[in-house]
């Protein structure tokens, strides 16, 4: 019987011409076969409309004032990119339930989570909460309390949870596309704790490996590193090939097969850490690495942190069921992004982690209205007495004039939660989202390489990993460049976007692999980045690459991108940087450093 999400990726593919994540593992010397004559590359269609969305075709800017207007290019891309036009219902949503990202004229460009809830239903919680709990201005929509507990016994014994979790917890593994009797969902304070706490509990004293898939400093996944390194694991990293960071099929390959297995054929080689997609470069990898580590003894942990909405109904998740799976949620898009992370562990493999101590970062989730002192059950005395009973109602509480019955007691309501922000997703769909972000990022892409400075013609612009590519994740990596060729701190990037509203992040690009045609750019193109141990206080040098990194999601529109455009073309300007440290003096009476 064909599921629902196979049936839905299925559409997926053939209504967009999207590429099948379950392609098989590229070979070590593999080469494409050539195009038939008579067959139609959907890939290279693609590319031509998002190559031709700029008018005129391989046009050149050098100056951030002529650039062509954003209603002009929307144009553009909406003629050259017919089904652009159906993703519509994304604008509706954003205007409805998140208009304040139009009032502030903020441009949330490093957002990378699942939104619970939505904008619109905040100012209606804070009001109908505000009475009736000492709560401060930017009240939250639930509570959490931190359990001392190992998460081998939490898995095992359960603990009591309260209803609001119960149905967070119940609406999460929904839109995550599993089911409670294939996974137990823990909650933990954070993305780091998640993976600490696994880590804590993962036998790594007889499955001795640990190997991670990450092109970027992650410092959730350090944590986990940390922990496993105490505990005697052997870890392993994939390495990228420089400059288009695909991952490294050979080396990668080898370390995951590695040597025969041993005469005990339970025996597991250790703990194979994957991210389908990297959250900085937009980098892909198939699902058949899962697989392949799972046929080579490996316990796989998915980091799902990176995936955009509704990326868990491809066909990939339901063949391949990872042991583990890490995923974030948060509040609202743009807007206070604070919330919790989510760690399935399937049941099966429950037994195979150990006893630890306890386990610091598992949380249980409550909300406002049931940690204050029941008070949808206020007490009675008269018929003739009319009051507010206030009743919840999703995360908003709504206020509702009763009569009082004389003496009787009202039977306790049912807790009823909307989750707006995961609603959204759900009507978009997977077809609709991956439309509208394959678009959206690859014509940001484009736009940048469009960009070079005047005279010199050196690219203002320098992108690591895919460029213009159909099956791109929704996520560039760049540096900015002066006139002579020189990097500009990645860092002063984001503090000069973060003043022209626009939110944008920084990382590190890391774990490359330079082969013979590229060598002499390593010694160009790394730095050194040096980080302290805390206890032992010995510097340990990190090789890599610092860079801004952009995540564009199914809130996102063209307005974003184009503004995001139009900030960074005007480092085309040699005297930018200047000019916006006087305009900071100026407007504030003190320089601030920039």
């Amino acid at each position: 019987m064909e599921s629902n999400c196979i049936r839905e990726s299925s559409k997926a593919c053939f209504n967009t011409c999207c590429i099948n994540p379950l392609l098989s593992l590229p070979e070590p010397h593999s080469s494409s076969p050539p195009n038939s004559a008579v067959t139609v590359d959907p890939r290279r269609n693609f590319i031509s409309a998002i190559l031709s969305s700029i008018q005129p075709p391989n046009a050149v800017f050098t100056n951030h004032e002529s650039l062509p207007s954003s209603t002009e290019l929307f144009s553009s891309l909406k003629n050259a990119v017919l089904n652009y036009s159906n993703t519509v219902l994304s604008d509706d949503i954003r205007a409805r339930d998140y208009y304040h990202l139009t009032v502030s004229n903020h441009v949330c460009l490093d957002y990378v989570g699942h939104g619970l809830f939505s904008y619109s239903q905040k100012p209606k919680y804070e009001t109908a909460t505000s009475s009736s709990s000492s709560s401060s201005d930017d009240a939250p929509f639930f509570d959490i309390s931190y359990n001392s507990v190992n998460l081998n016994s939490y898995l095992q014994y359960g603990n009591q949870e309260s209803e609001f979790q119960a149905k967070i917890r119940k609406r999460i593994i929904a839109y995550m596309n599993l089911y409670e009797e294939d996974y137990s969902l823990v909650f933990t304070a954070n993305q780091s704790s998640a993976f600490k706490i696994l880590a804590d509990s993962y036998p790594f004293q007889s499955n001795q490996n640990l190997l991670t898939v990450y092109d970027y400093e992650n410092e959730a996944v350090r944590a986990m590193v940390d922990s496993a390194t105490k505990r005697g694991a052997r870890v392993q990293s994939a390495v990228f090939s420089w400059p288009n960071f695909r991952v490294n099929a050979k080396k990668l390959r080898k370390i995951v097969v590695g040597k025969s297995q041993s005469k005990n054929k339970n025996k597991k080689k250790g703990l194979f850490v994957f991210p389908l997609q990297s959250r900085m470069t937009g980098s892909r990898y198939s699902y058949q690495w899962m697989n392949l580590a799972r046929e080579n003894g490996w316990h796989v942990l998915l980091d799902a942190s990176a995936l955009g909405a509704k990326d868990m109904e491809t066909l990939g998740l339901s063949l391949f069921q990872p042991d583990f799976i890490i995923c974030s949620f948060f509040k609202i898009f743009g807007e206070n992004p604070s919330g919790f992370c989510c760690l399935f562990i399937k049941k099966s493999s429950i037994s195979d982690l150990t006893q630890s101590s306890k386990s610091t970062g598992i949380i249980s989730i409550k909300g406002p209205i049931e940690s204050s002192a029941a008070i949808d059950e206020p007490p009675t005395s008269s018929a003739s007495t009319s009051q507010q009973i206030i009743i919840t109602k999703s995360p908003e509480i709504q206020e509702i004039d009763e009569k009082a019955p004389e003496l009787t007691t009202e039977p306790k309501k049912t807790l009823e939660i909307e989750f707006r922000g995961l609603d959204h997703a759900d009507e978009l769909g997977l077809i609709l989202i991956s439309n509208r972000l394959r678009c959206l990022i690859n014509w940001l892409v484009n736009a940048l390489m469009c960009l070079r400075h005047p005279h010199s013609g050196v690219p203002l612009i320098g992108i690591y990993g895919p460029r213009i590519k159909l099956e791109r994740g929704p996520a560039v990596a760049f540096n900015v460049y002066d006139w002579k060729g020189e990097r500009v701190d990645p860092i002063l990037v984001q503090k000069l976007a973060d003043r022209n509203n626009i939110s944008v992040s920084v990382g590190f690009l890391k774990n490359i692999w330079f082969d013979e045609g590229f060598k002499e750019e390593r010694g160009i193109v790394l730095e050194n980045r040096r980080t302290k141990k805390k206890k032992k206080r010995r510097e340990k040098s990190d090789c890599g690459v610092g860079a801004v990194a952009i995540s564009i999601g199914m809130l996102n529109n063209f307005e974003d991108v184009y503004r995001i455009w139009g900030f960074v073309a005007r480092f085309l300007d040699a005297d930018f940087v200047e000019k916006e440290r006087w305009r900071y003096t100026a407007l504030n009476q003190t320089t601030v450093e920039i």
